[in-house]
């Protein structure tokens, strides 16, 4: 969880001062100096109010290259020599970002294990691999990307060094751990915003589970990039990933239970691709369709990570309502969900798109409530989607000078007001 108030160290705080100050000195947006930094203004945001704090000190130097300053002037206790890790009295602090995963898909994860050949050394169980990634999914699910990226950084190097020296027989369980890694990464990152890794880390994650001989984990891999092209806002290019999957599923997916949810899934993915189109009444086709596989399926499953069934059905026509402006047809349909066993994230999804709901209507009050209950239950979503953000803003529009301390408050941690 990111550290807000109090709980921000005051060392990280100076240097977000420091580097707004020399950044505005130049003249530079935060969008404009966040691209020079191949990161999103969400980040440089949370970076410059000490939320984010900076480790590395390769993105450290580049972040004073870029605005034309020496390291110390950023950061005075910093080690003169690069190579030294930052870190405070207490060890480094924990990342809040996916850098360091991000930077693990920049370069091949088993290299000199092909270098090495047998001699690589005894990898861990397939049991124990497929715990850990157990684990990371658990992580993804409740929104602890910190965490995420910390046990991805060892875990994926290690599941390609043991697919590559195992016995025959023992590859295909590897692949499709590998598989599952990579789509608990993708998911990750795509909520991160990062949906360029996110494309990277679906289509490994498609490769392993073709390898894995395990056709339905495709689909699901498909399903994660299909949410990396949305995020791209490549939206042909996902209309034709969710469609060629829907169509092979129909045609030889069969009714299995796992089978109905990766489908049902992709409908949902479809219907959110139809509706960024402004295409009103493919987007709710969809929805229906989805409706009617969940119906078979009878109650919420989460086979392959999806969630999927007749509640995350119905939190997903919240979204597409919302997305097409249809703020009472949200609202009716979310006042009667009951979210309570489904992931801290889908909980916090359906709160955060009953706010945005509410700010359609102008409901400030309401659309505070959802928000700052949103907020308890996933902080990252909130405070890092921009959906989120945009509806916080714009509330602290509506409500002008009678805005209350809540919704500053909230707008603060948020940086909606950037």
């Amino acid at each position: 969880m990111k550290p807000t108030g109090k709980d921000v160290d005051p060392q990280d705080r100076v240097f977000g001062q420091r580097v707004q100050k020399y950044r505005k000195e130049l003249g530079r947006t935060q969008a404009e100096f966040a691209a020079a930094l191949g990161k999103t203004s969400s980040w440089l945001s949370q970076v410059e109010r000490g939320i984010q704090p900076v480790q590395r000190m390769d993105l450290l130097q580049q972040i004073a290259d870029e605005l034309g300053v020496s390291v110390q002037q950023l950061r005075p206790s910093a080690p003169n020599d690069s190579g030294t890790p930052l870190s405070g009295p207490g060890g480094p602090a924990l990342s809040n970002d996916l850098d360091e995963t991000r930077r693990l898909l920049s370069g091949h994860p088993a290299l000199r294990t092909l270098l090495a050949g047998t001699s690589a050394g005894q990898p861990r169980s397939v049991e124990d691999l497929q715990a850990d990634v157990g684990d990371l999914w658990d992580l993804t699910h409740a929104g602890q990307l910190a965490r995420v990226g910390v046990l991805a950084v060892d875990l994926l190097p290690e599941l390609e060094r043991a697919v590559r020296t195992a016995a025959a027989e023992e590859r295909p369980g590897l692949y499709l751990q590998i598989s599952r890694a990579y789509q608990a990464l993708s998911a990750a990152f795509v909520r991160q915003d990062e949906a360029d890794a996110a494309w990277v880390a679906a289509d490994r994650a498609i490769f392993a589970a073709e390898r894995s001989g395990d056709p339905l984990h495709v689909c699901a891999s498909v399903f994660r990039m299909v949410q990396a092209f949305v995020r791209l806002r490549s939206l042909g290019q996902a209309e034709h990933a969710a469609q060629t999957a829907i169509d092979a599923l129909r045609e030889h997916g069969g009714s299995a239970p796992e089978a109905l949810s990766a489908l049902g899934s992709l409908h949902l993915a479809l219907a959110l691709v139809r509706a960024r189109s402004g295409a009103r009444t493919a987007a709710k086709e969809e929805i229906n369709q989805a409706r009617s596989i969940a119906a078979q399926l009878g109650k919420d499953r989460n086979d392959f990570n999806l969630e999927f069934g007749p509640v995350n059905v119905e939190i997903q026509a919240v979204s597409t309502a919302v997305e097409l402006g249809d703020a009472g047809e949200a609202l009716d349909i979310g006042s009667e969900i009951e979210a309570a066993l489904l992931s801290p994230e889908r909980q916090a999804r359906l709160l955060m798109d009953l706010g945005r709901a509410h700010v359609q209507r102008r409901h400030g009050g309401e659309a505070l409530n959802c928000l700052l209950k949103a907020e308890v239950i996933a902080p990252e979503l909130i405070r890092t989607h921009q959906a989120a953000r945009s509806a916080i803003r714009e509330l602290v529009l509506i409500a002008g000078e009678h805005a209350t301390r809540d919704l500053l408050d909230l707008a603060e941690r948020a940086d909606a007001l950037a």
